[in-house]
Protein backbone atom coordinates (compact mmCIF):
# COMPACT_ATOMS: atom_id res chain seq x y z
CA UNK A 1 0.00 0.00 0.00
CA UNK A 2 2.51 2.61 1.12
CA UNK A 3 5.37 3.28 3.44
CA UNK A 4 5.60 5.92 6.13
CA UNK A 5 8.83 7.87 5.96
CA UNK A 6 9.96 10.25 8.70
CA UNK A 7 11.72 13.34 7.53
CA UNK A 8 13.94 14.72 10.30
CA UNK A 9 13.77 18.36 11.18
CA UNK A 10 17.39 19.44 11.12
CA UNK A 11 16.76 22.63 13.09
CA UNK A 12 15.02 20.83 15.98
CA UNK A 13 16.39 17.31 16.55
CA UNK A 14 14.74 16.93 20.00
CA UNK A 15 12.17 14.26 20.83
CA UNK A 16 8.52 15.28 20.32
CA UNK A 17 6.45 16.44 23.27
CA UNK A 18 3.35 14.45 24.20
CA UNK A 19 0.14 15.68 22.54
CA UNK A 20 -2.30 17.85 24.45
CA UNK A 21 -4.87 15.79 26.39
CA UNK A 22 -8.48 15.80 25.23
CA UNK A 23 -11.02 18.01 27.02
CA UNK A 24 -13.00 14.94 28.12
CA UNK A 25 -9.85 13.54 29.77
CA UNK A 26 -9.22 16.78 31.67
CA UNK A 27 -12.86 17.02 32.81
CA UNK A 28 -12.81 13.38 33.88
CA UNK A 29 -9.64 13.89 35.89
CA UNK A 30 -11.15 16.89 37.65
CA UNK A 31 -14.36 15.00 38.45
CA UNK A 32 -12.30 12.11 39.84
CA UNK A 33 -10.14 14.53 41.87
CA UNK A 34 -13.24 16.14 43.40
CA UNK A 35 -14.93 12.82 44.15
CA UNK A 36 -11.83 11.42 45.87
CA UNK A 37 -11.22 14.71 47.71
CA UNK A 38 -14.71 14.36 49.15
CA UNK A 39 -14.00 10.67 49.93
CA UNK A 40 -17.11 9.60 48.05
CA UNK A 41 -17.73 6.28 46.38
CA UNK A 42 -18.33 6.05 42.65
CA UNK A 43 -21.67 4.31 43.21
CA UNK A 44 -22.98 7.08 45.49
CA UNK A 45 -22.11 9.92 43.11
CA UNK A 46 -23.50 7.98 40.14
CA UNK A 47 -26.77 7.37 41.98
CA UNK A 48 -27.19 11.06 42.86
CA UNK A 49 -26.36 12.04 39.26
CA UNK A 50 -28.82 9.51 37.83
CA UNK A 51 -26.18 7.69 35.76
CA UNK A 52 -24.76 4.20 35.96
CA UNK A 53 -21.62 3.56 37.93
CA UNK A 54 -19.97 2.26 34.75
CA UNK A 55 -20.82 5.45 32.83
CA UNK A 56 -19.43 7.68 35.58
CA UNK A 57 -16.28 5.58 35.72
CA UNK A 58 -15.82 5.94 31.96
CA UNK A 59 -16.36 9.70 32.18
CA UNK A 60 -13.76 9.97 34.96
CA UNK A 61 -11.27 7.98 32.89
CA UNK A 62 -11.85 10.20 29.86
CA UNK A 63 -13.39 7.42 27.76
CA UNK A 64 -16.81 9.04 27.40
CA UNK A 65 -17.60 12.54 26.19
CA UNK A 66 -20.65 13.45 28.28
CA UNK A 67 -23.41 15.69 26.94
CA UNK A 68 -23.95 19.05 28.60
CA UNK A 69 -26.91 17.64 30.53
CA UNK A 70 -24.90 14.67 31.81
CA UNK A 71 -22.05 16.95 32.81
CA UNK A 72 -24.50 19.14 34.74
CA UNK A 73 -25.93 16.09 36.52
CA UNK A 74 -22.52 14.66 37.46
CA UNK A 75 -21.07 18.01 38.53
CA UNK A 76 -24.26 18.74 40.48
CA UNK A 77 -23.94 15.44 42.32
CA UNK A 78 -20.54 16.74 43.48
CA UNK A 79 -22.08 20.12 44.39
CA UNK A 80 -20.25 21.81 41.51
CA UNK A 81 -21.58 23.93 38.70
CA UNK A 82 -20.37 23.26 35.17
CA UNK A 83 -18.80 26.74 35.11
CA UNK A 84 -16.83 25.96 38.28
CA UNK A 85 -15.77 22.59 36.86
CA UNK A 86 -14.57 24.19 33.61
CA UNK A 87 -12.70 26.85 35.58
CA UNK A 88 -10.95 24.22 37.67
CA UNK A 89 -9.97 22.26 34.57
CA UNK A 90 -8.55 25.40 32.98
CA UNK A 91 -6.66 26.48 36.11
CA UNK A 92 -5.24 23.01 36.67
CA UNK A 93 -4.21 22.72 33.01
CA UNK A 94 -2.41 26.06 33.16
CA UNK A 95 -0.52 24.99 36.28
CA UNK A 96 0.85 21.86 34.56
CA UNK A 97 1.00 23.26 31.02
CA UNK A 98 4.03 22.96 28.79
CA UNK A 99 5.81 26.33 28.44
CA UNK A 100 5.05 28.28 25.25
CA UNK A 101 8.55 27.73 23.87
CA UNK A 102 8.06 23.96 24.15
CA UNK A 103 4.69 24.18 22.39
CA UNK A 104 6.21 26.21 19.57
CA UNK A 105 8.96 23.64 19.22
CA UNK A 106 6.43 20.83 18.86
CA UNK A 107 5.16 22.24 15.59
CA UNK A 108 8.63 21.84 14.09
CA UNK A 109 9.21 18.21 15.02
CA UNK A 110 9.30 15.22 12.71
CA UNK A 111 6.21 14.66 10.66
CA UNK A 112 5.32 11.38 8.96
CA UNK A 113 4.71 11.38 5.24
CA UNK A 114 2.69 8.67 3.57
CA UNK A 115 4.15 7.66 0.23
CA UNK A 116 1.78 5.64 -1.94
CA UNK A 117 2.87 3.08 -4.46
CA UNK A 118 1.23 4.55 -7.57
CA UNK A 119 2.08 1.53 -9.70
CA UNK A 120 -0.81 -0.40 -8.09
CA UNK A 121 -3.45 2.24 -8.89
CA UNK A 122 -5.61 1.12 -11.87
Amino acid sequence: MGDILLFPDRDHPRAPVAPEPLWRELVGQELHRERTRRAERLVDVAERAGVSMQYLSEVERGLKDPSWEMLQAIAGALELGVRELAGRVTRHRRSVSVPDRERARCSHERRPLLVKDVSTIP
